[in-house]
This record gives C-alpha cells, structure tokens and sequence, in this order.
C-alpha cells in the first residue's frame, strides 16, 4: 500500500482524548499486549502524530506516528501494526516464517503459498480466515526504528528439521542465491510513512548513496546531527524545486513541511527535525530566510506562513549538461555496486533508480537494464533547458528545447518575394535591431510584426531574397552555430535575380 506514492493530507499532534481512545483501541485489537506494553507502544507525553493521507489507488488511511516511526496505521476502522511495531513486539500477531527468496516476490505482490513456508516442530500458528498474521525470515524472527532491521533469534527448530528445509533449498536451483544480501527492504517501504516516491531529481541521487538510514558509522564521519543538517536542507530545497508552485502563495509552514518536505526525503532516510541543529522548523526557515531564499510571515497569530520565494536563487541548484548528467549516473552506479557482477553492460536497479526512470507497471518487473537504457531513461526523465551567453551580457537560461531561427521565402503582391525570419528573441536578439542592420546592408525595405502562432513573438520581413545578407549577419557578426539555423540553403544562386 506504502511501497507506492501517496499524497499526505494532513499531519497533526494528537489531542490527549485521542490518545486516550487509541491506546483503549490498541489493547482490544491486540489482546497480547500487557498494559506495559501498551503504554510503551502508545507513550503518554511523548510526541505523537496523526498523519491522513490517501494511498496510490485513492485509500483514506490514518498513520499513527511516534518519535518519528510509524507505529500503526488504520484502514477502514481496522488497526494494523506497521513492521516498525512488529520489530519491537515480534509476538504481536501469528507468524509465519518464509524465506527471503520468496520475501521477494511477496514484496512484488505475490501471494503466500505453502510451499514457501518453513514448517516450525510445533506446526503452523493456529489462525482462521481474515486473521492478521506477520511474516518473517528464517533465521530472523524481526518483521525498532528505521536504522537496518535488528535480529531476534528464532524459534527454536528441530535440527533434523532445519536441515531438511535447508536441504530442501538446496536441491531446488531456482531458489538459490545470494544470501548475504537478505534485507527487509520491501518491508520498510509497506512501513513508511513520510517518503512518498515521486519526481525524485536524478542529480539528487549521489547525495544519499553513503548509508540507507542516518547514524554515527557514516562513511563521510559527519555527526548524526550534521546528516540531519544536510537532510533538511535537501529536502527543503528539493520541495521549493520540484513541488511548490507560486500560485501555492502564501503557504502555511507546517503544510510545507507535512505536504512537500517529507514526500521529498529520499527512501530509507527519516527527516527529523529535532535531530538537526535547528531543533524547530522555525528556526530553520528563519535561517533560510537570512539566506533570502525565502520570506516567512505571521499572517494570523502564531501561524506562520512562507509568502515569498527567491525562484532564482544559486541554492536551488544549477543546470547539467547530458554529458554531466552520464557522469553522475555511471557514478553513483559503481558506488554503490550496482554493476551486475555477471554482465558488466547490465546494470542493478535499486530503489532511488526505480523511483527516477521506470514506469508504474514496471516496478516490480524491470530489475535490471543495460547501460545505454538506463542512461537514456534517465535523460527523458529530466526536464530540458538551454543556456545562451552573449558577449558582455549575463548567461540567459530557460526551460523547454530551443527552436532554430527559422528562415523562409514568402511571396507577397506583384509576386514579390521577401525573406521573413523568426525565434530571433530565444538568441538574445532584439528583432528591432536585427532589421535595422539588414536595411542598411540590403539596401531594403524591413518591418517587424507579430509573429503568427506565437506568443510574444515577432518576426522580421526583409525585401527579396535576403537569406545571404542573414546568413552572414547571424553566422559572422552574431557568431551563432549553424546548426541553429534553418534555411540557409535558401540564399540565392549566384547569377539569379532576387
């Protein structure tokens, strides 16, 4: 339900009532729990959130968030318990232990069969049909908080047992494989609650590469609280880049952080403010404002609201070239070894590259790619742009493909031909000043009118053929690549009459 992108509504402080009613709903719902227990899972003045959200087919669930995991969540007036809370309380629900082969495949949305069960000496939990049920790994009985899965010995099982499902593993080819890489990755994404997977920024994926959760054994030695520091930043930035529109204006600062920022923290980190050096969201967005990225004013007392965003401003990041962005994915692939160690032109695809360059139906399909596809998806997922710098003027940069300058021969009254040129403002070219020159070189009558079909646009109209004078003008005097330019070839012959 989780492993997909949702859209947060709202994320609030649970009211002491509330909290009231959802441990009385917790010890029905869960018999097993002691009243310890209970007050543990739902702690009484610790900080507690409600987070409402819709799931990626419309679902309305409400996710129950304590100290920054999500520990339950409800779905049509039924309380489940998030894998986070099954990490903590491995006797919670009947449990049925599989094996990481098929995990696999269960993440994917298969079903589980018996035949992929490992049978315990005592037999298989008693349970009827609609009964909520864990699953765990052999070897693990862990289904905690979002840092790698802690272990729980298992139960203990007959030796003659084990070694027959062992054997039974071994004998079956189609279910060995590397072991060392068991990991209840699919599982933390079911848990999940602040990181929803959407429009992640390809040029954003080596900032996250180093760890799959925040803690002091970082390979770059930064503090928890330096992670934390950069994490928000991050995300902060990536949610005014990608998700924050003007006519979002004025913007409530809690919205900003329930609704944009937390969808923008990459998969398998947890952003927690309380863990930076900022401790509030206030003083954070005071410190972006000194910054002036933005501007953060108290429109009705003691709400906060961003009402204004430096769109341009260097933080927000910079341009790549196709060659830059090439650089960054063959990077960021062999880092985290991610080159299949049996076909060096196939490349694994892990979950940031999923959420960046595969299609909804091909999540859970596609598990590797050669590299020229991978490179090229990740191409077409970017949005294009082009850079123009002029001698002595300020680099100008704009989104979409740049048009060519088009040239073409038009005939007019008395079968006069004129030559009539446009997309001269996407150079940087005044279309005024581009006449004037003309006039005088050709020795012609030239006016400037709107262009049809565009917007904002004008075209320049020059008497005859002039596309030789043109040519020389933006080729020589304007230095502009030819291949820029459309309809050179229709320069007249020499010899021929304009």
């Amino acid at each position: 339900m989780f492993a997909k992108a949702f859209r947060v509504k709202s994320n609030t402080a649970i009211k002491g009532s509330d909290r009231r009613k959802l441990r009385a709903d917790v010890t029905t719902a869960f018999p097993t729990l002691g009243t310890d227990q209970v007050s543990e899972l739902v702690p009484g003045k610790e900080e507690l959130n409600i987070v409402k959200l819709y799931a990626h087919k419309g679902d309305a669930v409400t996710v129950y968030v304590s100290g920054g995991n999500p520990i339950l969540f409800e779905l049509e007036k039924n309380l489940y318990p998030t894998v986070y809370t099954l990490w903590s309380y491995p006797d919670l629900l009947p449990t049925f232990t599989t094996w990481p082969l098929v995990l696999e495949k269960l993440v994917g949305g298969a079903d589980l069969m018996l035949p992929g069960l490992v049978m315990p000496p005592a037999g298989l939990p008693q349970v009827q049909k609609g009964d909520l049920c864990a699953i765990s790994l052999v070897g693990n009985r862990r289904s905690g908080n979002k840092s790698s899965p802690p272990s729980i010995a298992p139960l203990a099982l007959d030796s003659a047992d084990l070694s027959e499902e062992k054997g039974s593993v071994q004998m079956d080819s189609t279910l060995q494989g590397d072991m060392r890489h068991m990991t209840l990755e699919g599982e933390e994404e079911n848990g999940e609650v602040h990181q929803a997977r959407e429009d992640k920024s390809l040029s954003e994926a080596p900032e996250d590469t180093s760890t799959r959760g925040l803690n002091q054994d970082s390979t770059d030695s930064k503090t928890l609280q330096e992670q934390m520091d950069e994490l928000l930043q991050q995300c902060f930035l990536h949610a005014l880049k990608c998700r924050v529109k003007k006519a979002d204006l004025p913007l409530l600062t809690s919205t900003f952080l329930g609704s944009h920022m937390f969808s923008c923290c990459p998969e398998g980190r947890q952003l927690d403010i309380k863990k930076s050096s900022y401790k509030k969201l206030s003083k954070f967005l005071q410190q972006m404002q000194q910054e002036q990225i933005i501007q953060v004013k108290e429109l009705s007392k003691g709400v906060e609201s961003i009402v204004a965003v430096d769109w341009k401003h260097p933080r927000k990041g910079s341009f790549l070239e196709g060659s830059e962005v090439r650089t960054i994915v063959i990077n960021y692939a062999k880092k985290n070894d991610l080159v299949d160690a049996d076909n060096k032109n196939l490349v694994r695809l892990d979950p940031i590259l999923c959420d960046c360059i595969l299609e909804k139906n091909e999540q859970h399909t596609v598990m590797k790619l050669p590299w020229d596809s991978l490179l090229t998806r990740c191409l077409e997922k970017l949005q294009p742009a082009y850079q123009v710098t002029l001698p002595g003027q300020e680099p100008i940069v704009k989104k979409g493909r740049i048009c060519p300058i088009d040239i073409t021969l038009a005939q007019r009254a008395s079968n006069k031909k004129v030559t009539v040129v446009r997309n001269l403002e996407a150079y940087g070219l005044d279309p005024y000043s581009v006449a004037a020159i003309l006039q005088q070189r050709c020795q012609a009558s030239t006016t400037v009118n709107p262009a049809p079909g565009a917007k904002d646009s004008l075209q320049v109209q020059i008497q005859g053929n002039q596309v030789h004078h043109l040519g020389w003008l933006l080729l020589e005097e304007y230095q502009l690549p030819r291949k820029h330019i459309q309809g050179l070839e229709k320069a007249l012959k020499p010899g021929k009459k304009k």
